[in-house]
């Protein structure tokens, strides 16, 4: 073991589903049986009270959502939107805001056995579209979350694929608020331009078109809660949500800087999941995240943690579509340092100093999807370098056609700025027929990496997943 190593006590270990369970209260058993979320008897979780109550909060979305209905709330379905209705939505009393391409994680959940795949191909939305189809069939079996009083849905510079889901939505009869999203483009010489948050430039233009879209949800939603929206009540939930943003930032730093890593990849992507809506409960939201910023501090200054202080230190870009893989990514000796889960501007402020509509434009416009590749690749680039990871992920999500060729751009980009290994992988809904080869795959990049090291760096052993 290598003097690193020595000087921190044995790392933590993760519980296997049937340990977690007993210790949990039979909670996360009563989820996988009742609940029919099957896959988590195939994951590994974090031992900590916090990370139980963060995996409860994610588990128990949609019986919130019922509850709130009976109690009179409207509730809010904002579709293809990362962090900027949802901020909206929750300045009103008695609304709520959820996300209903959420349901791309349930044939995972539920190990295809919850049939919205087969509803959704039922209506000529097969297996070539990305796993939010999901959501369609959602909408056919009216069985995952209540059906929406308003749903909002962003066209334009978005994705192809969820773009023609959400018309399929609209044509079996659920009307849409549609609100448009401009390409963003880089200013021309002599243009009037603005920084976004996360740093990039658009025109103000551009600013001034998504500007006026958001007036027009801010006022559907006021008409739905039957109550104003004015840049009073928008300036506070601002703060509200900044609030969560800077805990979910002060986390991320927090796991991905410490010696050993004080929480589990699995878990930390599922708190970041949670900023783009708050899962369907800010204040709650704001609490999970409080906790597990808290343990994941008590364990840095305990010298505690997880894997080993030589694992690789990989920046893994997409969200997967089996939540076993970001297990798998710990097993393989290697651990998170940084991601981007394609709402990297759901991490950053939204400004305070302006006016509440223009700050919720400027946010939204900041988007990585809405923008070239190559700037998404930039900024992963530094924030690599900022981190020191030492390689690349990009996991390909199956049948996005916005990822047909982005991953390659980025992987070039990043390789060629930073020359660090990187690896592109495809991850299904349930990945158990390839996870042998998912596995040689991460295995050989973290050896890469331990190659990659001066001597003096490498650890003198290696740990057994």
């Amino acid at each position: 073991m290598s003097s690193v190593q020595a000087r921190h006590p044995p790392p933590l270990r993760t519980q296997a589903f049937e340990e977690r369970a007993a210790t949990g209260g039979d909670l996360l058993r009563r989820h996988a049986e009742a609940g029919g979320d099957r896959r988590l008897a195939a994951l590994r979780f974090d031992p900590s009270d916090a990370a139980l109550r963060l995996w409860d909060f994610l588990l128990t979305e949609e019986d919130r959502l019922r509850e709130a209905r009976q109690r009179g709330w409207k509730l809010v379905g904002a579709m293809k939107d990362l962090g900027t209705v949802p901020v909206m939505a929750f300045a009103l009393p008695r609304t709520a805001a959820f996300y209903p391409d959420g349901a791309w994680w349930t044939p995972c959940l539920m190990e295809g056995r919850d049939r919205l795949f087969a509803a959704a191909e039922s209506l000529g939305v097969d297996a070539s579209f990305c796993p939010v189809r999901a959501m369609l069939g959602a909408f056919v079996t009216r069985d995952r979350f209540p059906l929406p009083d308003l749903l909002v849905c962003s066209v334009g510079a978005v994705c192809d694929d969820f773009s023609a889901i959400a018309q399929r939505v609209a044509a079996m009869g659920h009307p849409i608020l549609w609100w448009e999203m401009p390409f963003r483009r880089a200013p021309e010489r002599g243009e009037t331009a603005v920084t976004l948050p996360g740093g990039a430039r658009a025109p103000a233009g551009l600013v001034d078109i998504v500007r006026m879209e958001l007036a027009r949800v801010r006022d559907a939603l006021a008409d739905l809660a039957g109550a104003r929206l004015d840049g009073a009540r928008l300036a506070r939930a601002i703060r509200c949500a900044n609030a969560i943003r800077r805990q979910v930032r002060a986390l991320r730093a927090c796991v991905f800087r410490a010696p050993l890593a004080p929480l589990p990849a699995l878990e930390l992507q599922i708190a970041e999941m949670l900023l783009p809506h708050f899962c369907s409960d800010r204040d709650a939201a704001a609490r999970v995240i409080a906790d597990l910023l808290r343990e994941a501090r008590r364990r840095v200054r305990a010298g505690q943690g997880f894997g080993a202080a030589g694992d690789a230190r990989l920046f893994w870009v997409n969200p997967v579509a089996d939540l076993r893989a970001m297990a798998l990514l710990d097993a393989c000796g290697g651990r998170l340092c940084g991601t981007d889960f394609l709402f990297t501007h759901a991490l950053d402020p939204i400004p305070e100093t302006l006016p509440p509509l223009e700050a919720l434009a400027r946010s939204a416009l900041a988007d990585p999807m809405v923008g070239p590749a190559d700037q998404r690749a930039r900024r992963i680039a530094r924030e690599m370098r900022r981190l020191g990871a030492e390689a690349l992920v990009i996991s390909r999500i199956p049948g996005a056609s916005h990822c047909a060729h982005e991953g390659s751009r980025i992987a070039e980009i990043v390789h060629r700025g930073l020359d660090v290994p990187v690896v592109e992988i495809e991850v299904p809904s349930v990945l158990d027929p390839v996870a042998p080869a998912l596995r040689t795959r991460l295995e050989a990049l973290v050896e890469t990496v331990r190659a990659r090291r001066p001597s003096a760096a490498r650890p003198r052993s290696r740990r057994t997943p």
